[in-house]
């Protein structure tokens, strides 16, 4: 059963903007943190942004400016508005959960992934 469900992955232009989403399914309550990782082809999974249940946030320095994450009424929504995109930025962008109030790898709900591509 899938737990997260992104979307709205694409492809991009260089400077182009992309919105993803993501949402638990319903089994899963009293989540704090949400949030998102990035793969690579060839580099490993790489933090880029969360947001608790406060509503207090973190970004990685790469993304700092660009990319702006924000969380649904429901709670159970994650968004992640990401801006003047670079083709470095293309990745597998995967959502992730948990009801600590650390995101990290090894968080308890992951999704499968959704593919950002930048390319001119």
């Amino acid at each position: 059963q899938v737990q997260l469900r992104e979307s709205g992955g694409g492809s991009v232009q260089p400077g182009g903007s992309l919105r993803l989403s993501c949402t638990a399914s319903r089994n899963i309550f009293n989540l704090n943190v949400m949030g998102w990782y990035r793969q690579a082809p060839g580099k490993t999974r790489e933090f880029i942004a969360r947001i608790t249940s406060g509503g207090d946030t973190n970004y990685a320095d790469s993304v700092k400016g660009r990319f702006t994450i924000s969380r649904g009424n429901a709670e159970k929504t994650v968004y992640l508005s990401m801006n003047s995109l670079k083709p470095e930025d293309t990745a597998v962008y995967y959502c992730a959960a948990g009801r600590g109030p650390l995101l990290t790898p090894s968080s308890e709900y992951w999704g499968q992934g959704t593919q950002v591509t930048v390319s001119s």
